[in-house]
C-alpha cells in the first residue's frame, strides 16, 4: 500500500485526534470533515471501532499498512508482556519516534525528514532509515553541521517536557533511550487492544 499523501488536517479530524501532536487540526474544528461532519453523530460498529483504532495508531507513527501489519507481527512473538503493549513498545523504539521523543522536531512527520536527510546518529554514525530500531542505552544526536539547522533550534526551544524513558544532555545536544516504554507513558487516546482484535481476525 502506498503512503497516503492527502491532507493531513483531514485526515485528524476525521479520527478526532491531532495526529501531529500539536493539537492544531482540531483547535478550530473539532468534528469531522465534510458538509455533515459537524451534525455526524453515527455510532460505530464494533469492526468499525477496531479499523478507526488501528488507523489511529498506524497514522500516528506514520507507518504504511504493510510495515505496520509486519511491527505488528513481530510483537507477537515476543514472549513477554502483552502483545499489545509490545507493539506500541517496538514504534516508539522506531528512530523517527525517538528523535521526535527528544524533541529534535515538533512532529512525527518532520522527525522522519530529518532521518531520511541525513542529520541523526545513532552512536555517533549516521543513520538514515527512520524505522531502524533504538536499543536501550544508544545515543541519538545530530551532525555537526546539523546541529545549526533552524527547524532543529526552533523544535528544542519549543520543548517542555520529555517522556521519562529518554534522557537528554543540553550541552552535546544528545539524546539516550534509557529503557523501554511503560504503558501508561505511551499514546494514552490508544486502545491497543482493539487494534489486536483487528488484526487477530486477519491473520
Amino acid at each position: 500500500m502506498s503512503r497516503y499523501t492527502g491532507p493531513n488536517w483531514k485526515r485528524s479530524r476525521r479520527l478526532g485526534i491531532s495526529l501531529s501532536g500539536t493539537g492544531k487540526e482540531l483547535a478550530r474544528r473539532n468534528y469531522a470533515p465534510g458538509d455533515h461532519g459537524p451534525n455526524h453523530r453515527g455510532r460505530l460498529s464494533e469492526y468499525g471501532q477496531q479499523l478507526h483504532e488501528k488507523q489511529k495508531l498506524r497514522w500516528m507513527f506514520g507507518l504504511n499498512e504493510r510495515q505496520f501489519r509486519n511491527l505488528f507481527l513481530r510483537a507477537g512473538k515476543i514472549r513477554e508482556g502483552q502483545h499489545g503493549v509490545n507493539f506500541m513498545r517496538l514504534l516508539e523504539s522506531r528512530l523517527d519516534s525517538i528523535v521526535y521523543r527528544l524533541g529534535f522536531a515538533t512532529t512525527g512527520e518532520q522527525a522522519r525528514q530529518l532521518v531520511n536527510h541525513g542529520h541523526i546518529t545513532v552512536d555517533g554514525k549516521r543513520v538514515d532509515i527512520p524505522s531502524y530500531e533504538v536499543k536501550v542505552g544508544q545515543t541519538i544526536g545530530l551532525k555537526e553541521k546539523s546541529k545549526n539547522l533552524q527547524q532543529v533550534k526552533d523544535a528544542l526551544d519549543a520543548v517542555v517536557s520529555r517522556p521519562p524513558f529518554v534522557s537528554f544532555d543540553d550541552s552535546k545536544l544528545t539524546g539516550t533511550l534509557v529503557r523501554l516504554p511503560e504503558r501508561d507513558e505511551m499514546e494514552p487516546e490508544i486502545d491497543e487492544a482493539l487494534v489486536v482484535e483487528w488484526y487477530n481476525k486477519l491473520l
